[in-house]
């Protein structure tokens, strides 16, 4: 059974000093302080996260891999480095660094990555520029996105020419949580992670579910990180709150929100069997994608090794959470990245 991890990131080695070249401050630098080790610091010395050379290296990528029998593994950026609070020429500038840079890791390693580039989404032209050249020459299925845009959410229609642009060149769009909601409240405990980047996924999709993004196009293909953020635990209360008020919910004339479950893709990344279970006996196995978040440690760094062992999954649900979902959602033909062994 082919394995592709939907839901994994990379970064550059090294790159410029972003503050020097652009005339500001703000960005991500890495100090690498020890073999194979490296500090994500803003440049204003600021710590952020210690990586190890598995968010840089594709050789160690690959070896991770390898011992865990996953075959193929969709890379994107880490979204600290989005950077759409930053001058829109200068975030092209970096977006179209990174994308070149993961292109070359996909050249290189051809039917074990598959990239999801990066843009400047703060300057929605500049944004569906990079998208036309990430899929048209550096031959990429798609894109990640943030789950808001500098604080607006994904439903504002300022974003209606890069959806319109997405559906046009059948794009995937990954959307990823990053400048968390009640990021203020959530600063002890690791809850930003654990109970902000949730939150904000679920702010995402319900957003663009009540907003009408997905009746103005119909023909998106999206993915929502984290098994969906709280979303399908949710839906019940979204539907009765629909039908509850609808002066307040169904101010754009959509439809029930358990009607576009069928409409976008989530990742599998539950950590807990249970809660699995719950997601494809609301979302479906077509619609449930394996991801691991890797190489960072709230990840599913066992790399699916719980839902390998869920012996009540019939093998043809493994195979669309494994391979096909994925499939389906890039657009792509799983024949050319199956090895023989």
């Amino acid at each position: 059974m082919l394995k592709i991890d939907s839901h994994a990131h990379i970064l550059p080695e090294t790159w410029p000093s972003l503050k020097e070249k652009y005339g500001y401050g703000g960005f991500i630098t890495l100090d690498h302080h020890a073999t194979g080790r490296a500090r994500m610091m803003r440049d204003d010395g600021v710590f952020f996260r210690e990586i190890e050379e598995n968010c840089w290296s594709p050789e160690a990528i690959l070896a991770d891999m390898d011992a865990h029998n996953v075959d193929v593994m969709v890379l994107c950026t880490v979204p600290v480095l989005f950077s759409y609070w930053a001058k829109a020429e200068h975030t092209l500038d970096w977006a179209t660094f990174l994308n070149d840079h993961l292109a070359g890791v996909v050249e290189t390693y051809p039917t074990r990555f598959i990239g999801l580039g990066t843009l400047p989404m703060q300057d929605i032209e500049l944004a569906c520029q990079e998208l036309r050249r990430v899929m048209g020459t550096l031959k990429m299925p798609g894109v990640q996105i943030g789950s808001n845009i500098n604080g607006m959410n994904l439903d504002d229609r300022s974003l209606d020419p890069f959806w319109e642009t997405a559906q046009e060149l059948g794009a995937a769009i990954f959307i990823h949580p990053w400048e968390m909601l009640g990021a203020e409240r959530t600063t002890r405990y690791f809850q930003q992670w654990l109970v902000g980047m949730p939150a904000e996924t679920t702010l995402a999709a319900t957003s663009m579910i009540f907003g009408g993004v997905f009746d103005r196009y119909p023909k998106l293909r999206v993915l929502f990180s984290h098994a969906g953020g709280s979303l399908p635990f949710t839906i019940g209360r979204m539907s009765h709150g629909y039908k509850a008020r609808p002066d307040l919910c169904d101010v754009h004339h959509v439809h029930d929100p358990r009607t576009y479950l069928s409409k976008f893709w989530v990742d599998g990344i539950t950590h807990d069997a249970d809660a699995f279970r719950f997601l494809l006996s609301v979302v479906g196995s077509k619609r449930v994608a394996y991801g691991t978040d890797h190489p960072f440690p709230l990840g599913d760094l066992a790399h699916g090794k719980f839902i390998e062992e869920m012996t009540d999954l019939p093998e043809d649900v493994k195979e669309d959470v494994f391979s096909g979902s994925i499939a389906e959602f890039l657009n792509i033909d799983i024949r050319k990245y199956q090895r023989t062994v």
